[in-house]
């Protein structure tokens, strides 16, 4: 939940090489959407364990890699490593619950928030 709260301010990070890009709508947009999704994904672990939950964080997790080059903001130093660096954390999250949960049944699943 903490790495979604993060990328969710990302584009407000005090050390940033142009501050133009907390004016950009798509890029904040795209933060704020990543963030929520990874914090609501978060959130849904405690309720229900499923794996599509780990497979989604995954999935979420590059984009948040990818989108820097897709939308455009690469040259954009620090705000290019942030998300690079929080959705390898996203990434390697997700592989480590699905990792975690890769043995129990469906059954010990449907157990696990209880």
């Amino acid at each position: 939940m903490l790495v979604g709260a993060l990328i969710v301010v990302s584009p407000w990070f005090p050390i940033q090489d142009h501050p133009a890009i907390a004016g950009d709508s798509m890029v904040i947009l795209n933060a704020v959407a990543v963030g929520l999704i990874v914090f609501g994904i978060s959130q849904l672990e405690y309720v229900a364990l499923q794996r599509w939950q780990e497979v989604a964080t995954i999935l979420i997790g590059l984009w948040l890699i990818a989108s820097p080059y897709t939308l455009g903001y690469s040259a954009e130093g620090f705000l290019r490593i942030y998300h690079t660096s929080l959705g390898a954390v996203v990434v390697l999250l997700g592989v480590l619950l699905l990792w975690q949960d890769w043995d129990l049944n469906d059954q010990d699943m449907l157990k696990h928030g209880q």
